[in-house]
């Protein structure tokens, strides 16, 4: 046993000791101590074989505490996972399962080790909690070259997680680690201004809700507050009590940091990944439905990686479902087993770029491709026609206009497919524009209706009821990047806001998130242009799931903008010089 007692500032002292058992067939080492450079110490949870060895290291570090058990933090989707995906439960207890990282039942048995850190400030760890800080990638770097020369350790550290646990596998990736030898990012962003923070520049509230939910309240120093530990005893946020005050003084507000920043800059940069940067294998997981944070930063990250040792894998359903079913389990084991532990298993033929390609009733096709986007892909633009509120395949002729109250009402525009058609790629829309007001933002949903006029909608990362697809912008952000702009991802600025001048009309290029649907005969496709979130139209509109009420958008909406500046008079125009549409990415039939 070893103790180690620390103390922060006017944070009293709390007493640590570290204990082992062997509980499940492994070897459980609990709050073991890990120094950072300014000698502050946090905490991890080390699961590892039994028998003695070096074995490679599957490492996270993060701010949910690693001792709260998933089916108490999460019950909600942790009845979703029950329901839908038994498989993922199957050859576990599931007493050490804990949100958005791996089962060590599952990895310990194949001969890993499998660590949990605590973020400073967070869970067992003390400290100031800064979510995604410099800080916090430093941490994180010293933490992989302490599970990289543990005597329990080959000296390979893996990095494999969801969401907060790929973002910063992004960031901490490109400091290049010694002892960092492959990163699985499972669903995350790469872009913490455009990826969540600030959609096309329209501000979303999510990383406030996220951080009141799921991080201050398993915040260093809640003690019996907070949640229990199911597994070991105790309080998974520690045993010191501090007071409210000591807690506030002891995080930083997330929310107010993005709102007190409503421009691209080293704010967000510091907070960023860097995928150019990085020189270690990369597997990199999206979800089609994870429109308003973990899906951008899969497929564009992919794009920026050096090519060679990259690859992509995008699938549907539920935000956390396919990193524990049988399907994702197998796949990052394959991956590791080849960069940790240096196997021959076939993972070099592995395609670049795998797909479940999505059917209209919800299954998917597995496909392989060798690059992203889809080499062969048809770019189809799909003209507006205001005249007839259509998608056409031409320029209409006749120049036309169409008026819409921005927070109030909305333009849709559709066409029928007449052949089976799929689509899998992001999507660009171009909108010629002109406000009422000095101010527009502009929200485009890409939807499906069916034969009879219902809406296919799919479960999505969050939301039970996830449209086709989704891009935003404001318009007074219109500035595109034309060094990090493509074809088919334009890239803003977002450096500054330029008002608009009432009456005048823009060109607006709007980033159409990735999509893949194969759309059969007979349905509709449809886009509509709005100046508010999409609400999905049918009358299970709302789903509670994280204590977020879900209406299309999972948590990732955009309320609270003034009526008087964002609720005016839009104006889209189609046809002759103002030719409007959207790009389409049509894969021929294989």
């Amino acid at each position: 046993m070893t103790k180690a007692t620390d103390q922060l500032g006017s944070q009293a002292a709390t007493d640590v000791v570290t204990r082992t058992s062997e509980e499940a067939g492994m070897r459980i080492d609990r709050d073991v101590p890990i120094v950072m450079d300014d000698s502050l110490v946090i905490y991890a949870d080390v699961y590892r074989p039994i028998r003695d060895g070096r074995y490679p290291v599957i490492i996270t570090y993060g701010p949910y505490a690693k001792g709260l058990a998933w089916q108490d933090g999460y019950p909600g989707p942790w009845q979703n996972m029950i329901e839908f995906f038994p498989d993922a439960l199957e050859g576990s207890s599931n007493l050490y399962q804990s949100w958005e990282v791996v089962d060590p039942e599952k990895w310990v048995p194949d001969d890993y080790v499998c660590v949990r850190v605590d973020s400073r400030g967070s869970g067992m760890s003390p400290g100031v909690l800064d979510c995604f800080s410099k800080r916090e990638t430093q941490d994180y770097y010293a933490a992989i070259e302490w599970a990289g020369t543990q005597p329990w350790s080959n000296g390979k550290v893996g990095l494999n997680g969801i969401s907060y646990y790929a973002i910063n596998q992004w960031q901490v990736a490109a400091l290049k680690p010694p002892h960092l030898y492959a990163i699985c990012p499972w669903e995350g962003s790469v872009d913490f201004y455009r990826d969540g923070s600030y959609h096309g520049g329209i501000p979303s509230t999510f990383w406030g809700g996220w951080f009141e939910k799921q991080c201050s309240a398993v915040q260093h120093g809640l003690g019996s507050r907070g949640y229990e530990n199911r597994a070991a005893g105790g309080w998974a946020s520690g045993n010191t009590e501090l007071d409210e005050e000591a807690l506030v003084a002891n995080r930083a507000d997330l929310g107010r940091q993005i709102a007190d920043h409503p421009f691209a800059g080293a704010f967000y940069d510091e907070r960023s990944g860097l995928p150019a940067e990085i020189d270690v294998p990369v597997l990199t997981s999206g979800n089609w439905g994870g429109q308003g944070l973990h899906l951008r930063g899969n497929t564009m990250a992919w794009e920026l990686l050096p090519e060679g040792n990259r690859w992509l894998e995008m699938h549907g359903g539920p935000h956390w479902a396919e990193f524990y079913t049988d399907y994702g389990v197998k796949l990052q084991k394959r991956f590791f087993d080849r960069f940790l532990k240096d196997e021959s298993n076939n993972w070099d033929a592995q395609p670049p770029v795998s797909l479940l390609v999505r059917h209209v009733d919800g299954t998917f096709t597995a496909r392989a491709e060798k690059s992203w986007p889809i080499p062969d892909t048809q770019w189809a633009p799909q003209y507006f026609d205001a005249q007839a509120m259509s998608l056409t395949d031409e320029v209409p002729a006749a120049a036309a206009s169409v008026t819409y109250r921005a927070q109030q009402s909305s333009l849709l525009f559709s066409k029928e497919i007449e052949e089976e058609l799929e689509l899998t790629g992001p999507m660009v829309a171009k909108l010629f524009v002109s406000s009422s007001t000095t101010e527009a933002d502009l929200f485009v949903t890409v939807r499906l209706l069916d034969p009879q006029g219902e809406e296919v909608v799919f479960f999505g990362a969050l939301d039970p009821h996830t449209p086709i697809a989704q891009g935003w912008l404001r318009a007074s952000q219109l500035a595109l990047d034309p060094a990090r702009s493509v074809p088919h991802r334009p890239f803003h600025m977002h450096d500054k806001a330029d008002p608009l001048v009432p009456g005048e009309v823009y060109e607006l290029d709007i980033e159409i998130l990735p999509t893949s649907i194969v759309i059969p005969a007979g349905y509709r496709l449809m886009v509509e242009v709005a100046g508010a979130d999409y609400v999905y139209p049918g009358e299970a509109t709302t789903q509670t799931m994280i204590a977020v009420t879900m209406t299309g958008c999972g948590p990732f909406i955009h309320p609270g903008r003034d009526a008087a500046e964002y609720n005016g008079e839009v104006t889209l125009h189609t046809g002759g010089e103002h030719a409007s549409h959207l790009v389409v990415p049509r894969i021929p039939r294989r």
